[in-house]
Formats: structure tokens, C-alpha cells, sequence
């Protein structure tokens, strides 16, 4: 294992034990924040599409995100993984087209449609945690990295502001995301300004 994947191996335990250790209530209420933070985004509010992960417990929650940009009447599409490490996003209608897949994650069902020439277009952005130049570590299977290299639309990394970290090692596959919001602030890139 080189350097970078240990520091990364360590950053993961390190985030996954704070993320999961915050208090339900103070959970709830910076989610609130996030989704809050988001929805005012002109990014948002100007995106037709809105690609998005689906949230798990401790992870920072997408199921109001997702609502809200259905009612709103925005084209929402989620990932699904294959066993060649490639992600896709499919496009749902309801949180009823999802179904239990790939590592316990809720994944598009079959008959969802992939999600092409879409634009304009928000993808928000899950990790363990971000630095300030947008960079992440996630859990490792380098998913994200190969969806944003092509990805023509504004990314945002969602997380709690105490899993920001001063500096996420990188390699060259390693990309950033365009912005980071939390649930005290967001930030974006300066070359993005």
C-alpha cells in the first residue's frame, strides 16, 4: 500500500468514527442546514437536472433533496454501481424506484432510464471528508473520481464542517468538486468563481 492510500486508509476510520458519532438531534439539525444551504444555491435553482447520491445513516441526508427537486420539477437521477467499478446515474420519480443493491446501498430499479445529455446539471458530492480545495477522500473505490473527470456540470461536496480536514492526500485520478457546503458555510473554488 503507497503512502497516499494509507493516509487515505486512516482519514476514512478517522471521519467514519466522527461522522458517526454525532448526536441524532445535532444530526437532524445540520442536515436541516445543508439542504437549506443547497436549495439556496443559484446553482440549484438554475439546474434542470439534479444528480445526487442516496444518503445511508450516518451519511449527510439526501432523501429531502431529493423531494424537494422532484416537486420542484427537476429531473433527479442516482448512481448505481456495476461489477466493472463504473457508476452511472439512472433517473428516478419517486423514492419507490429505488431498490436494495450493490453494498446495501438503494440503487435506480431496472427499469429506470440512464441518465444522458443532461445539462444544466448539480451533482452532489458524497465523502468521509473534503478538504477547502474541494478535494476527498470517499470509501475507496474511486466511483465519483471517474464519473466527475466527464462530468460538464457544477459539483457540490455535502458534509458536516467537522469532517473538513486541512489537506486530502491526492493522486492524479483524484478530482475536486466545484463547491463545498456545510451546515455552517459553503465554499467555492476559487478558479470556479
Amino acid at each position: 500500500m503507497n503512502d497516499i492510500q494509507t493516509q487515505k486508509k486512516l482519514l476514512r476510520k478517522t471521519y467514519k468514527n466522527i461522522r458517526s458519532n454525532i448526536p441524532k438531534e445535532q444530526k437532524i439539525l445540520f442536515d436541516k442546514l445543508i439542504f437549506e444551504r443547497v436549495t439556496s444555491l443559484r446553482q440549484y435553482e438554475e439546474c434542470k437536472y439534479l444528480f445526487t447520491y442516496v444518503s445511508l445513516e450516518s451519511e449527510t441526508d439526501t432523501l429531502q433533496l431529493i423531494k424537494k427537486a422532484l416537486s420542484d420539477g427537476k429531473t433527479v437521477a442516482v448512481p448505481k454501481c456495476d461489477d466493472r467499478h463504473t457508476m452511472d446515474f439512472y433517473i428516478i420519480n419517486s423514492l419507490d424506484d429505488l431498490e436494495q443493491g450493490a453494498f446495501g446501498i438503494p440503487e435506480p430499479k431496472n427499469i429506470c432510464t440512464k441518465a444522458e445529455n443532461c445539462f444544466p446539471a448539480l451533482c452532489i458530492v458524497p465523502a468521509l471528508c473534503f478538504d477547502l480545495m474541494g478535494y476527498r477522500v470517499g470509501y475507496g473505490g474511486g466511483y465519483y473520481d471517474r464519473f466527475l473527470a466527464n462530468f460538464k456540470g457544477t459539483s457540490v461536496g455535502v458534509c458536516y464542517s467537522r469532517c473538513l480536514c486541512e489537506e486530502c492526500p491526492k493522486d492524479i485520478y483524484d478530482i475536486a468538486v466545484d463547491m463545498i457546503v456545510t451546515e455552517k458555510y459553503f465554499k467555492i473554488r476559487s478558479d470556479k468563481i
